[in-house]
């Protein structure tokens, strides 16, 4: 064939390529179960605040509570205590396995509350 020429052939290719590369990227295409894997959150204890003070989550997911005041602070189940963490020192930390909706707050300083709902 005259005009041909084996470089289309290398073109083709490259440009497979990349349709292969955006077409598999993350985030492109829809991940089966890992959508449904536990996530975790984090809520940072500071300022005698819960940050963020509402958090919206799946059940199984985690949450970890980071105290970065400059006192001690508790994480406690509100309405019938079914869970608390130990006192928390300054840089500590306690994670909480999610269930079910909770408003908590800190039993060391009642002003500090919070919540977590389960969609």
């Amino acid at each position: 064939m005259k005009g041909f020429s084996y470089r289309w052939y290398g073109y083709i290719f490259l440009e497979l390529i990349i349709f292969l590369a955006l077409f598999n990227a993350p985030g492109t295409r829809k991940r089966g179960k890992d959508l449904s894997a536990p996530r975790v959150y984090t809520v940072e204890i500071s300022g005698m605040k819960f940050n963020p003070a509402a958090l919206v989550v799946h059940q199984g997911d985690k949450v970890m509570f980071v105290n970065h005041d400059l006192v001690v602070h508790d994480v406690t189940e509100a309405a019938k205590k079914s869970w608390t963490s130990s006192p928390l020192g300054v840089g500590k930390s306690w994670s909480l396995n999610v269930q079910q909706s909770a408003v908590y707050y800190c039993s060391i300083h009642p002003v500090m509350r919070g919540s977590i709902t389960v969609k």
